[in-house]
């Protein structure tokens, strides 16, 4: 189901003045018909544009339009084609008119997204803030969101590419140990003398209490788990060794 859209601007601007008009804008204009389904947002946006061309109307209404039409899918190349077509059938001065306020729109300069903000569009869990606080037991940068704090205390961890963690140990008394599920990426899990098992979207590791492990990124791939902490007596986390490159080295 898409999102439903809201409006507010004829109660803010006018609900004092003409409350009748309000309502019809925002609760039958946007609250009905751009929120009947047979045909999408996209399309609306479209036929909107369109007609108030047609009227000749090129102020900040259809400047709003335009900009609606922008963020719910259109590019560049429809709106020119659009703006193009309909010209044929208005007029060419409105087509230049509206051409201008386009341009201006679908020319804004979007600063160029990040490794990281790339990566955080692939996945659904918030990838957080650099993992400060834990950085002197990781070999390279990895991220940390805090999903749960109540029952069973869960965190989203991101690794950059080539970032794992040192070798560790989770003790407990009783109970205890960790679950981690890869939500994005690939990376690699190990337990002290035994092979490194690969981690992709999906994979689920249970880690006992007190067995020595490592877990972290593929050296080519950004890599995400949830990890979670199962409750116990006695616990406590003992950071070991760092995996050394010619191990880490070996990993595909």
């Amino acid at each position: 189901m898409r999102e439903k859209i809201i409006q507010t601007a004829g109660r803010e601007q006018l609900g004092d003045f003409s409350p009748m008009f309000a309502h019809l804008n925002d609760d039958v204009l946007f609250g009905e018909v751009w929120n009947e389904e047979a045909i999408s947002v996209k399309t609306k946006c479209i036929i909107t544009v369109v007609s108030l061309m047609a009227s000749g109307i090129t102020d900040a209404s259809l400047g709003y339009h335009l900009q609606n039409a922008k963020k719910n899918g259109v590019t560049k190349d429809e709106i020119a084609a659009i703006i193009t077509h309909a010209t044929m059938y208005v007029g060419w001065p409105k087509g230049w008119a509206v051409f201008r306020m386009a341009k201006e729109i679908w020319n804004e300069e979007q600063p160029a997204l990040t490794e990281n903000e790339k990566y955080q569009n692939t996945i659904f869990f918030p990838i957080g803030q650099p993992n400060d606080a834990y950085a002197q037991y990781f070999v390279g940068q990895s991220y940390l969101a805090p999903l749960s704090m109540q029952q069973m205390p869960m965190f989203n961890v991101t690794f950059e590419p080539g970032c794992r963690n040192n070798w560790h140990t989770h003790h407990a008394v009783n109970g205890g140990g960790q679950m981690l599920i890869c939500v994005g990426g690939r990376g690699y899990y190990q337990e002290w003398g035994k092979e490194p098992q690969e981690m992709t979207p999906g994979t689920v590791i249970n880690i006992p209490a007190n067995v020595k492990h490592w877990h972290g990124a593929a050296p080519d791939s950004w890599f995400s788990h949830i990890a979670v902490e199962v409750p116990g007596e006695g616990t406590g986390t003992e950071w070991l060794e760092a995996v050394s490159d010619e191990d880490y080295g070996k990993l595909k």
